[in-house]
C-alpha cells in the first residue's frame, strides 16, 4: 500500500511538472503576442513555484523507496554484501533524520507564514497554503525512510546469516 501511494504521488508530481510546463508556455507565448492583444497570464511565477515545491515533495518518498537518493558507492564491491546492506541501512537512518528536519522546519515555517499572513505579490494567495500542501508529503518521506530503513536492517541480518563477507564474486 505504501509503495502504490508513493508511486500514485510521483505520477501527480509528474502531472503537475507537465502544467508547469504548459503554464510557462502559454505565458510567454502570451506576453510575444502582446501586439495582438494577448498576453502573459497574471502570477504565472507565483503558480509555477507552489507547483514545483508540491512536485518535488510528491517525488521524495517514491525516490527514497527506490532508494534514488545518492549514495556513495566506492568500497562496494571492496566490502561486501553484509557491509554494504549495513551501510545502506545507516545511510537510510540519516535520510529519515533528514526528513524529519524538513517536516519539523516546513510546519514553523507555515506557521509563521500564517501569524505574518504573507501572501504572493499578484495573485495575493497566502504562501502557507503551499507549505501546508507540501506537510502531508513530507511527512510521507519521513515514513518512506523509516521504512527503508527497517528494510535495509532486515536485508543486513539476512546477508549476516547468509555468512557474506569481505568481497564477493559477481559483485
Amino acid at each position: 500500500m505504501l509503495t502504490q501511494l508513493c508511486r500514485y504521488l510521483a505520477l501527480f508530481g509528474g502531472a503537475l511538472l507537465l502544467f508547469i510546463t504548459i503554464l510557462v508556455v502559454t505565458s510567454v507565448t502570451g506576453r510575444a503576442l502582446i501586439p495582438v492583444g494577448l498576453g502573459p497570464i497574471p502570477g504565472d511565477f507565483e503558480l509555477v513555484e507552489f507547483a514545483t515545491a508540491l512536485a518535488v515533495f510528491s517525488f521524495l518518498p517514491w525516490c527514497q523507496l527506490q532508494r534514488g537518493h545518492v549514495s556513495v558507492d566506492i568500497l562496494q564491491s571492496v566490502l561486501g554484501k553484509t557491509v554494504d546492506s549495513w551501510l545502506a541501512a545507516i545511510y537510510n537512518v540519516v535520510m529519515t533524520a533528514v526528513s524529519a528536519v524538513i517536516l519539523w522546519r516546513l510546519w514553523g515555517g507555515m506557521e509563521d507564514l500564517q501569524t505574518y499572513a504573507e501572501t504572493t505579490f499578484i495573485l495575493q494567495i497566502p504562501v502557507w497554503w503551499a507549505y501546508a500542501a507540501c506537510l502531508p508529503l513530507a511527512a510521507l518521506s519521513v515514513f518512506a525512510s523509516l521504512w527503508t530503513v527497517l528494510r535495509d536492517i532486515r536485508e543486513a541480518l539476512a546477508a549476516s546469516r547468509g555468512g557474506h563477507s569481505g568481497t564477493e564474486a559477481g559483485r
